[in-house]
C-alpha cells in the first residue's frame, strides 16, 4: 500500500510520503508536492462507466508497503461481507465553506478540547528534534494546517526519518461528505463510496477523509484497480487480506474499504497511536529511513520494491 499525495494536499500536509526522484532529496520533495497540489486543483471526476480492469504502473510508485512485514498484517478475515448495490449518484452541489473541526471520537462525541487542534492548527504532542510545525492556516505547496512538509518528513534527507509525534485527534480535518460531491473537489472521484468511508471511519475511529485520501493515491478511487503485486481495489489491499470477500471479489468496495480501514486502525494501535509512524508503516516506512534507502530499489532493477516517495 502507499500513502496518498491527496492526503498531503487535501488533508493539509499531513503525510510522510511526498518526494520526487531527483538526487539531493529536499528540492524534489517540495517540487513533487507543488505539482501534486496543482494537479489536484484541476482533478475531474472519474468515469464509472468502464469495465476494463485498471492496472497501476509500478516503476515510479510502487512501495514496500504492499508487502508490509507479517508482524503488522491482520489475520485474514473469515467473515462474509454482504454485497452492496452501488450507491446512487449524488448531484453535484455548490460546496459551502468548511470550518475545520476537532476530530470526533468513535462514540461520536467531540474529543476533549486539550487534545484537539489549537486555533485551527495541528496540536503537536512532541516535536522531538524537528522544531516547530510551521503549520499555516492556508494550504500552500509545502504546508498547511497540519504542518510543513519538512516538519513531517523530519530527518529523511539527513540522518534518517524521525517523525514528530501527532495523535489522530490532534489533526485538522473536514467531513468527507462536505467536500466529495463537488465536481471541483479532488475527492469527487470517491463520491460513490462516501457512505462506506464514513461507515468504517466511524467504526475504526479514523477520519473518512483520511481513508478516502489513501484510496485516491492507491487507486484514484477506481474500484477495479489492480496493483503490480496483485493489490486489489480502492485501497489496494494485499491478497492475504481478501479472505471472506463476497463471492471472492476482493474489489467489492464495501469489503475493500472495510479491510483497508481495519488494517490502518490495527497499524495505528500497534504503534501506540503515533499517527505519522502508522502512516509510514502503511507505506513501508520506518524510523531512521533515509532518502537513499527509500530510493535504492530503483537503482538495482527492483523498482516494485521501492518505498513510495510520491
Amino acid at each position: 500500500m502507499k500513502v496518498a499525495v491527496s492526503f498531503l494536499t487535501l488533508f493539509v500536509a499531513l503525510t510522510v510520503s511526498v518526494a520526487g526522484h531527483n538526487s539531493g532529496g529536499k528540492p524534489a520533495l517540495i517540487a513533487r508536492h507543488a505539482r501534486a497540489a496543482r494537479e489536484l486543483e484541476t482533478l475531474s471526476p472519474v468515469s464509472r462507466g468502464h469495465t476494463k480492469t485498471y492496472v497501476r504502473r509500478t516503476c515510479k510508485l510502487r512501495s514496500t508497503g504492499s508487502i508490509v512485514s507479517s508482524t503488522l498484517l491482520p489475520a485474514a478475515s473469515t467473515s462474509v461481507f454482504p454485497s452492496v448495490d452501488p450507491l446512487p449518484n449524488t448531484p453535484a452541489t455548490t460546496p459551502t465553506p468548511v470550518t475545520p473541526q476537532p476530530m470526533s471520537s468513535p462514540a461520536g462525541g467531540l474529543l476533549a478540547a486539550n487534545t484537539g487542534p489549537m486555533g485551527g492548527l495541528v496540536r503537536v504532542v512532541s516535536a522531538g528534534s524537528c522544531g516547530p510545525s510551521r503549520a499555516t492556516t492556508q494550504i500552500t505547496a509545502s504546508s498547511g494546517p497540519n504542518g510543513d512538509i519538512d516538519f513531517l518528513n523530519c530527518g529523511l534527507t539527513s540522518g534518517g526519518w524521525t517523525p514528530p509525534l501527532l495523535h489522530i485527534n490532534s489533526i485538522v480535518s473536514v467531513e468527507l461528505s462536505q467536500v466529495a460531491y463537488s465536481p471541483e473537489s479532488a475527492f469527487s472521484a470517491c463520491r460513490d463510496f462516501v457512505l462506506f468511508f464514513e461507515r468504517y471511519g466511524r467504526q475504526y475511529g479514523v477520519p473518512a477523509v483520511m481513508l478516502a485520501s489513501f484510496a485516491m493515491q492507491e487507486s484514484s478511487c477506481i474500484p477495479t484497480a489492480v496493483g503490480g503485486a496483485g493489490e486489489q481495489g480502492l485501497m489496494q489491499i494485499t491478497v492475504d487480506k481478501c479472505g471472506g470477500a463476497p463471492g471472492g471479489n476482493c474489489q467489492d468496495p464495501n469489503f475493500n474499504i472495510h479491510k483497508g480501514a481495519e488494517f490502518f486502525s490495527q497499524t495505528l494501535d500497534s504503534v501506540n497511536g503515533d499517527l505519522l509512524l502508522a502512516i509510514g508503516h502503511y507505506n513501508g516506512w520506518y524510523k531512521g529511513l533515509t532518502y537513499a534507502e527509500a530510493t535504492a530499489a530503483a537503482h538495482n532493477g527492483n523498482c516494485r520494491e521501492q518505498n513510495n516517495l510520491d
